[in-house]
């Protein structure tokens, strides 16, 4: 049986997110999804308040999208908040929850955020998101896969998802049950499409709203 779930997704707890945690699961799996994976900015309140919904047939990964001094690491299977902003600190960090290193949107040049990997840091890390739904152009994800294959990387991917519509877009399909492990063994497919261009200029108006309301 193929297990479908979606790695990377916002919710009210990032400063760009609006969704109730127990909307995006409930969404998820009328979108037929096995399971999700909560990757808030800088923090895992999201994650955690997910995993209250989660059931015998669908699983809840806490995650967290942190960002650091050369850009941004998302940090899966986590337990505690990372404290750390820097990059190196925050793969440690990581490591000693066990959890799984991810490079989101690597290459991507219209996101300042975007942390772009040199030859040094493949093995730092487990994985590179080679499918992000909210890169506008192919051409970075197509780069993401590129470092990915040649550094022997397994390839991760996520919608990205901070609104309910685009929740599913993409993610990863396994046959095992043990997602970690089936991570860290390359025993997974990714599948993606593109989300609406709509959806960031939305996201764009949202932090706008909130930095006149709350400064």
């Amino acid at each position: 049986m193929n297990l479908r779930f979606d790695l990377h997704i916002h919710s009210k707890y990032s400063l760009d997110g609006v969704l109730d945690p127990k909307k995006i699961v409930k969404t998820a799996i009328k979108k037929n999804l096995n399971g999700i994976a909560i990757t808030d900015h800088n923090t895992i309140k999201g994650g955690l308040k997910a995993k209250d919904y989660e059931t015998k047939y669908f699983k809840v990964i806490v995650g967290s999208e942190i960002m650091t001094d050369q850009g941004e690491v998302i940090g899966l299977f986590l337990s505690e908040e990372i404290k750390s902003k820097n990059l190196i600190d925050v793969i440690y960090e990581i490591k000693a929850q066990n959890g799984i290193i991810v490079i989101p949107h690597p290459f991507d040049e219209m996101r300042h955020s975007a942390l772009h990997p040199g030859e040094e840091c493949a093995s730092l890390i487990n994985c590179i998101e080679g499918f992000n739904s909210r890169c506008i152009f192919q051409k970075y994800n197509d780069k993401a896969v590129e470092y990915a294959n040649k550094h022997n990387l397994p390839l991760v991917a996520g919608s990205d998802a901070h609104f309910a519509n685009e929740i599913g877009n993409a993610g990863i399909i396994t046959k095992s049950e043990d997602l970690r492990e089936a991570i860290t063994k390359n025993d997974i497919e990714i599948f993606g499409k593109r989300s609406m261009v709509v959806n960031h200029a939305f996201t764009k108006g949202l932090k706008k709203w909130r930095k006149i309301r709350y400064g």
